[in-house]
């Protein structure tokens, strides 16, 4: 049995109240690694940092 079928088969069983705990902490680690996803940096943007972030590249684009 994989963990939806177990998380499944325990709220099958659950009360009401903690139907309603359940729901809330679901939206709420929803809404948590929606916001982490949206603050972290591009994964290009670290990686090419440090070519980007050069005297020598300033120079070539200060122009454009």
């Amino acid at each position: 049995m994989n963990v939806k079928e177990s998380l499944i088969k325990e709220i099958n069983k659950a009360p009401e109240p903690i139907l309603e705990e359940i729901l809330n902490y679901t939206m709420y680690l929803k809404i948590k690694v929606n916001l982490l996803n949206t603050n972290k940096p591009n994964t290009y943007e670290s990686a090419f940092a440090k070519d980007w972030l050069t005297k020598e590249e300033d120079e070539a684009w200060k122009n454009l």
